[in-house]
């Protein structure tokens, strides 16, 4: 139309310059985009008229003033209008479309203008291509944006400029490296593919020869996840020239590029495979199956000859087309489900992927068609999933791969298993439990993950395997793993068969491990994994490339409190390794004799006498104070001696002693002179010192054993003979040192060492009567007296370094001293008592002795100063040792209160002090220990709460307040450990025997009611801290049970009565147990398994961890209440907790909110109802009569399977023990429970074991006559459960009535015999198939009514364990029997059996009968979902005919309907419905137009049934798929912004998004979505926000959604328009 209406003015019009003039604008003005398509139509008319030479129209004068008048438009109007546009920052849709109008201008002008000005734009333009998003063009300049239109539309004029075309190449390629993601898919649609449509032959081949060399050679020198980003962009969209079908029909003849020979090409193809960004991935697979597509379409060999690169990623072979069409499509559509995220929808196409391996294989001794790596992108893919399952799916599938055992696959696969398999694998979540395994067993995984691991290297070529090996290795100590995967990856490893695969790089990077990456873990775990990881060694290591020192080294890092712990499995299998390996470790060269060191075969005794020699070699004294040697060193000495010994002891059966004596003699030598050899270097003194304690701490360790009586350990005894024989010269030396002769900084840590050793040996003489003796006399008198006088002497508070080293040495000896008098080594004789009694008087000594108020105790928390250095050079000298005061300083002060809680225990407060002053001092000194609190590290606090527990008893009835104060503190510093699992328990279990002792418990609310409150406070804040840190409840209620029922001491009845107190600790304990997140609960299915290997893993015997099972409380409850019922307490306990958990549980029922399986509130209410059961047999007759009314109200309530069983069990129990209760239970079916009519099953189901209870009943015939008439009633309910479980019961009770009948005669029941027969044949014959058939068999042979003996299975192991596996209650609910026999005395109890009798019962399988009747549903349901179809009650037939006829515009129009600007194209979508839902959506909304692939579809009754002729309507266009690029193209320019709906990196919201008015929503296939290569021609990706789990929605439905915001935010613009015009 605009065409006709300007030839039609220029045809009339003689005036053509004051046309131009009227159509154009100011060059300061921006005109609107009408404006400017009208002078571009104008342009346009006068181009065939300047062409025409001939025409009479213009002169050429005339000619040459338009040309003049379009060159200054270029230069003066258009560009500066588009730099306009360029630096405009708003208006987004405004500068779209006028940017396209002024580029369409600058097209049609430019050719009409000299053939040199398009050129010149061009160079005027590139530069401005090269500006970052973020740089704001300057003045003249343009926007990249802007840049890149205007090059595009100048590009079809300068196709007669190589250079210039080369020059825009080159620049488009950089701008695809280096602008910002936004702009790149801009550059790559506008110029690059412009180029290449505009270029034909030897052009268009070298222009694509560089862009393919160019991207892979970009991403061959940085294959980034970035650049493969990039690159696949550019291929994708250049992939209809890359790989035309012409291009393989030529590639053998001419120099056009293809792809299909570029390895790199490939690997691109495979990076975008695995590529994170979901666009990248589709790319990849887009090029992928093009290229198969073209291969096959051809039939041509490719490559065409062996390849010199030596490694052909794709082949194709003509005579082989079909396999190869097979494979790549199975390929594919793989690679497309696994981008499903969702499991159900991918484990279908698994299968799949083994057809895929198995191709490869047959394929290997062939051509090699397939390469391996295309598996290892289906791999990588499932590893990078979002979903976790889907992940161990694939983790799962691999490691059951049987093709690895095949060399040539498995070497292909190496370096894939080094790396993303590695990475995968440090998931803890893969790990956990499969569906039917119990709690305890190793997880499938990783028991697939040994197996694999076996397979996969003894599959590996010999040579690789080390290497490989090694590498793995490594790989665990490239980042943090975390405890559970490193684990049972170093499980995996330990079960890999003896071979020499690794060295001395191997023992490094274990050793790397065990340092950095398992720092953080959990104790127990780490030290199984230290344990798994020593096997590995022992069966991995080559020993001839190690030496003895490589392994001592390597040894260091096991420690002895979690893994190498003398006496356990694996400190012997250790010893049996050096055996069986003597003479075979590589020799050390040593530099003396460095010639025949190949020779020489070094042995594990040569190496300790060696080493002994070389550690006791120290250079002569330099008079200069030194540090303490490293004690690394006599660690590393000492576990070499140890494991030395016991090696040759499992060899010989020489005497020990000799044995030992020899290889110590060095030793023994050095410390027989430490104490007359003045001479002797200080340094040679500390190392024998540091060497024999640590000898003593590591050997010590022989004891861990758990079973039978500790057996002798012979080496310690030997070595304690050794040592005794210079005993005398060691103390002497220690006494001498102790006494003045430390007093610099670097004696404090020297101090400590001596102190050690004097602890070790004191100890180690307690059977030795001589030597004990003379420390009780002399060493112990002196060492108090000495370090008195030197806390006491005046000269001692000069702030010198000498003084207060002296000062912090001497209080440490008084707490050592104190510790060893504590714990009873060492006895209280008369010299020892006197120096107490002073050390007590200096403490509690009153700092101003004038004070007459409240006492002031000087010598509590005493600091300790920081030692003032005179000069420079001693600042310099002990500098590094200052840094560390701080802790010298804390140290002094917990050492004080060491010391004063020995002393308060065993001597009270000092003589001195007044007795009506005492309970000020004792006020004082517990306000000291509450500063002490705030004073001290969190890891030194143990000693201050052991001195409030003896304090706070004497004062609580007096100073209630203080002692509150004093619990809070420690309280809250407790809870401010709970991160720190270091400090934690052991502050935890300090607070908890001071807090909770019994003293304190005793009293009562009306003798300290602030304190009782605040401990069951506490108590609370426990319990809840405990849902997130196992174990910290177990500890308050092991304590408290000791407490109230003491073993080691007689017990106390004011004591146990404070139970009463505190019977919330108890009756929460019964039903405790968190339910923790899935991560927590895989640290606890972990540490069980460990602990279930028993003795195997040694990390059980050698790691003291406290019982921190969470089913713990409930046993040592359960266990406390059977225990105080034993020794006949009084009942009232007992019947207090049944109380309290009745109405727990009544309170669940009561509740509004509706618990499911398994959640907290079943667990609960399973927990209570197991503990009622359990404790039954306790309970008195008359507690039970007020009990029965609570019971038999629980059988009413809605409960899940398994609390239903355990109170009809309670039921029956109930009525079998105390029958006269019955007439109790048969009133219950003539209540009425209208809102729980289901809810009589419980009762029937006590029916069915009511041969049980018939024989303690009276007048039995009358009994099972009530229980028939009660039965046949409800044998015809309208509910079919009701009517199910009555039948059982009546088929149960009949059977019992007939044997009455017999014994006792007819008593009236035969006339019910006719009916209840009918009843039952009716039963055994209901509708002999179907579901109600299946539920008849099924409830008979179900666990309750079937195996389950409620007399002869009453067990703990039924109620606990047993029952809840059965009734499918989550096995971590699941008590076995085991873990009530570890608790102390409990097999003693006399009124529990704790196992079953029989197996009949544990041996069935869980499983439920299952109610399926769907007979009766209403036929009126089927319409509920049905939508109603509606016809608009203005268009009749008869209305709509005449409109029949019209355009569909038309149409709409003499109706009032307007139609928007919106464009939608569904040329991809293929299904009919989607398309005549899509056609009745664009027409409600008023959309402009819908485009599809062809017109036919409109005929389609499947497109009527929903288009409900809504195409009568709507304008339909018809674009075929292959002709969408062009279309969109010329979209573009026409200024419409190109919108699809598609998650990507960029994606915006589509509740953020502002649609332009003139949108073109471009929709993609129902299954593939828009294909890779029209992603890059969108202006805008947009996503539908989600919450649910499934990823995608129907086509339909996505763009009715995006329809309809379009509309929205038009409609509600519209208005608003119109009131502004």
């Amino acid at each position: 139309m605009n065409s006709v209406l300007i030839n039609a003015l220029l045809s009339s019009s003689s005036d053509h310059g004051r046309l131009f003039e009227s159509l154009s604008w100011p060059s300061d003005s921006w005109p609107g985009t009408e404006r400017v398509e009208a002078l571009t139509a104008f342009i346009e008319g006068l181009g065939p008229l300047l062409a025409d030479s001939e025409t009479t129209k213009f002169s050429a004068a005339d000619k040459k003033s338009i040309t003049e008048k379009i060159d200054s438009l270029i230069w003066k109007t258009c560009l500066p209008l588009l730099s306009r546009i360029s630096a405009e920052a708003g208006g987004l849709i405004l500068c779209r479309e006028s940017t396209a109008a002024a580029c369409r201008l600058l097209s049609v002008s430019v050719p009409l203008c000299d053939e040199t000005v398009a050129g010149k734009v061009a160079l005027s333009v590139l530069p401005s291509l090269q500006l970052s998003e973020e740089e704001v063009p300057a003045s003249g300049r343009f926007s990249v944006e802007v840049a890149s239109e205007v090059i595009a539309s100048l590009i079809p004029s300068l196709s007669a400029d190589e250079q210039l075309t080369l020059d825009i190449l080159t620049s488009a390629l950089s701008c695809v490296k280096t602008l910002p993601d936004a702009l790149v898919s801009k550059i790559t649609v506008r110029l690059l593919l412009t180029l290449l449509n505009c270029s034909s032959g030897a052009r268009l081949t070298s222009i694509l020869t560089l862009i393919l060399d160019d991207l892979c050679s970009w991403h061959s020198t940085y294959s980034t996840p970035v650049v493969t980003e990039r690159a696949l962009l550019c291929l994708t969209a250049l992939s209809d020239h890359l790989l035309k079908p012409q291009s393989l029909l030529s590639s053998s003849s001419s120099c056009e590029p293809d792809p299909h020979l570029s390895l790199q090409f490939w690997k691109m193809v495979q990076d975008g495979l695995t590529h994170r960004d979901s666009v990248s991935r589709k790319r990849a697979l887009y090029l992928l199956k093009m290229c198969v597509a073209l291969s096959e379409q051809k039939g041509v060999d490719c490559p065409f000859s062996p390849s010199e690169e030596g490694e052909t990623l794709f082949r194709w072979a003509s005579d082989r087309s079909k396999l190869l069409r097979e494979f790549w499509e199975d390929y594919a559509l793989v690679m497309e489900t696994l981008e499903e995220n969702q499991v159900h929808v991918v484990r279908p196409v698994l299968n799949r992927i083994d057809t895929l391996i198995q191709t490869t294989v047959n394929d290997t001794s062939g051509q090699g068609l397939f390469h391996p790596s295309w598996l290892l992108c289906v791999y990588q893919r499932m590893f990078h999933s979002e979903n976790k399952s889907l992940m161990r799916e694939g983790v799962c599938h691999l490691l059951e791969l049987q093709v690895l055992q095949q060399p040539a696959f498995a070497l292909a696969f190496s370096q894939f298993i080094v790396g993303p398999f590695m990475d995968v694998l440090s998931e803890s979540s893969l790990f956990h439990r499969s569906s039917g395994q119990r709690v305890g067993d190793c997880p499938e995984l990783a028991t697939k993950l040994q197996v694999f691991m076996v397979a996969f290297f003894s599959s590996l070529p010999s040579e690789h395997r080390g290497p490989t090996l090694l590498q793995i290795i490594q790989q665990l100590c490239s980042k943090h793993w975390c405890a559970v995967p490193l684990l049972f990856l170093a499980q995996a490893l330990s079960k890999l068969p003896p071979s020499p695969l690794l060295g001395v790089e191997g023992l490094t990077a274990l050793r790397e491990v065990l340092r950095c990456t398992m720092i953080t873990h959990q104790v127990l775990l780490r030290g199984a994994a230290q344990c798994f990881l020593l096997k590995s060694a022992f069966c991995l290591t080559d020993v001839s490339a190690v030496t003895l020192d490589d392994v001592f080294s390597f040894l260091m890092d096991f420690r002895a409190d979690e893994s190498l712990c003398r006496g356990t499995q694996m400190w012997n299998q250790t010893c049996e390794w050096l055996l069986n390996n003597e003479g075979s470790f590589k020799p050390r060269i040593i530099e003396e004799d460095c010639t025949d060191a190949v020779s020489k075969k070094e042995t594990v005794r040569s190496y300790v006498q060696s080493e002994i020699y070389t550690y006791l070699r120290v250079p002569a004294s330099t008079g200069k104070s030194e540090k303490l040697p490293d004690p690394r060193e006599a660690d590393k000495l000492a576990r070499a001696v140890l494991l030395c010994v016991d090696m040759e002891r499992s060899q010989l059966e020489a005497e020990i002693s000799n044995t030992l004596e020899s290889l110590l003699s060095p030793l023994l030598d050095t410390l027989s002179r430490v104490s007359t050899n003045m001479y002797l270097p200080v340094r040679k003194s500390d190392k024998s010192l540091q060497l024999l304690l640590r000898l003593f701490q590591l050997g010590g360790k022989a004891s861990c054993q758990h079973d039978g009586e500790e057996p002798v350990d012979n080496v310690m005894l030997a070595m304690q003979k050794l040592i005794s024989k210079v005993i005398d010269p060691i103390l002497e030396f220690i006494m001498r040192r102790l006494f003045g002769e430390l007093q610099e900084l670097f004696d404090v840590e020297r101090a400590e060492l001596y102190l050690c050793v004097f602890r070790q040996l004191v100890l180690m003489l307690d059977s030795a009567p001589q030597h004990r003796l003379k420390i009780q006399q002399s060493y112990v008198p002196k060492l108090i007296k000495y370090s008195h006088k030197i806390l006491q002497d005046p000269s001692q508070q000069i702030n010198s370094v000498a003084n207060q080293v002296a000062k912090a040495i001497a209080m440490a000896t008084l707490a050592t001293v104190c510790d060893l008098l504590e714990i009873e080594v060492i006895c209280m004789r008369s010299e020892t008592i006197s120096e107490m009694k002073s050390l007590n008087d200096y403490f509690y000594n009153p700092a101003s002795p004038s004070s007459k108020s409240l006492p002031s105790l000087g010598t509590f928390n005493q600091r300790l100063q920081k030692p003032q250095t005179e000069d420079s050079s001693d600042v310099g000298g002990q500098g590094p040792p200052l840094q560390d005061w701080g802790r010298i300083a804390a140290n002094f002060m917990r050492d004080q209160w060491i010391c004063l809680n020995f002393l308060m225990k065993s001597a009270g407060l000092p003589e001195s002090a007044e007795t009506s002053r005492a309970c000020d001092t004792l006020k004082a000194a517990l306000s000291c220990s509450t500063e002490a609190l705030s004073l001290l590290p969190s890891d030194l606090v143990l000693p201050v709460l052991t001195f409030m527990e003896t304090v706070l008893p004497q004062l609580v009835l007096q100073e209630e307040a203080l002692c509150v104060e004093a619990v809070t503190l420690s309280w809250e510093l407790v809870q401010g450990l709970s991160t720190n699992a270091h400090d934690f328990w052991l502050a935890l279990k300090g607070f908890v025997s001071m807090a909770f002792q019994h003293k304190l418990l005793a009293l009562t609310d009306t003798q300290t009611p602030t304190l009782t409150a605040k401990l069951k406070q506490i108590a609370s804040e426990l319990m809840e801290l405990s849902q997130s840190k196992s174990g910290v409840f177990g500890v308050l209620l092991r304590h408290c049970c000791e407490t109230w029922l003491p073993t080691d001491r007689e017990y106390d009845d004011t004591v146990f009565s404070s139970v009463f107190s505190h019977i919330d600790i108890l009756t929460e304990a019964c039903v405790y147990g968190p339910v923790f997140r899935r991560d927590q609960r895989l640290i606890q299915d972990v540490q069980t398994y460990v602990e279930q290997l028993g003795e195997e893993c040694s990390a059980n015997v050698a790691v003291t961890s406290d019982n921190r099972d969470e089913q713990f409380p409930r046993t040592c409850a359960l266990a406390f209440l059977v225990k105080s019922f034993e020794k006949q307490h009084d009942q009232r306990l007992i019947e207090e907790v049944v109380m309290i958990l009745l109405k727990k549980d009544n309170d669940i029922s009561k509740s509004k909110v509706r618990y499911y399986s398994n959640s907290l509130q079943h667990r609960v209410k399973n927990r209570v109802w197991q503990t009622l059961l359990l404790l039954l047999p306790t309970l008195r007759e008359e507690f039970i009569a007020t009990l029965v009314k609570h019971v038999f109200e629980a059988g009413f309530c809605s409960n899940q399977a398994s609390v239903k069983y355990l109170i009809e069990w309670t039921m029956i129990w109930i009525l079998l023990h105390h029958p006269q209760h019955i007439d109790s239970f048969w009133d219950c079916f003539s209540l009425d429970h209208e809102k729980t009519k289901t809810s009589v099953c419980t009762f029937l189901s006590v029916l069915v074991h009511f041969r049980i209870i018939m024989p303690v009943l009276k007048h039995k015939t009358l009994q099972v006559r009530k229980a028939l008439d009660i039965i046949l009633q409800w044998c015809f309910n309208h509910n079919f459960s009701v009517r199910l479980y009555a039948l059982l019961a009546l088929k149960r009770v009949w059977n019992l009535a007939k044997e009455v009948t017999e014994e006792e005669g007819d008593c009236g029941l035969g006339g019910l015999s006719t009916v209840i027969e009918a009843c039952l044949n009716q039963a055994e014959a209901m509708q002999n198939s179907g579901n109600a058939n299946k539920n008849w068999l099924r409830i008979q042979e179900h666990f309750f009514f079937g195996a389950f003996n409620p007399i002869r299975d009453y067990s703990l192991e039924t109620i606990f364990s047993t029952f809840p596996s059965l009734s499918e209650v989550a096995d971590d609910e699941w008590i076995p029997p085991m873990k009530f026999e570890e608790l102390p005395g409990f097999c003693d109890f006399k009124t529990l059996c704790l196992r079953n009798p029989t197996p009949d019962l544990s041996q069935l399988q869980p499983g439920d009968w299952i109610q399926q009747d769907k007979g009766e549903q209403n036929k009126e349901d089927r319409w509920d979902e049905v939508q109603k179809k509606i016809t608009p009650w203005r268009l009749g037939i008869q209305e709509q005919e005449p409109e029949l006829q019209l355009a569909p515009q038309q149409r709409a129009a003499r109706l009032g309907k307007l139609h928007g600007a919106l464009l939608v194209v569904a040329s991809l979508i293929d299904k009919p419905t989607n398309l005549g839902g899509l056609c009745r959506t664009c027409e409600i909304f008023g959309a402009s137009a819908l485009v599809l692939d062809t017109l036919r579809h409109v005929s389609d009754k499947h497109f009527q049934s929903l288009s409900v002729s809504s195409e009568l309507w709507l304008p339909l266009l018809e674009v075929k798929p292959m002709e969408l690029t062009d279309f969109l193209q010329m979209k573009k320019s026409e200024g419409y912004c190109i919108v699809g709906v598609e998650q990507t990196a960029n994606s915006q919201s589509l509740q953020d998004y502002q649609f332009p008015e003139k949108t073109l929503l471009l929709l993609g296939n129902e299954r593939e979505g828009i294909p890779a290569n029209l992603l890059q021609m969108l202006d805008v990706c947009v996503e539908i926000p989600q919450q649910g789990v499934i990823r995608s929605l129907n086509v339909h439905v996505s763009a009715a959604l995006l329809i309809w915001e379009y509309t929205r935010q038009h409609l509600t613009s519209a208005p608003t328009e119109a009131n502004s015009n």
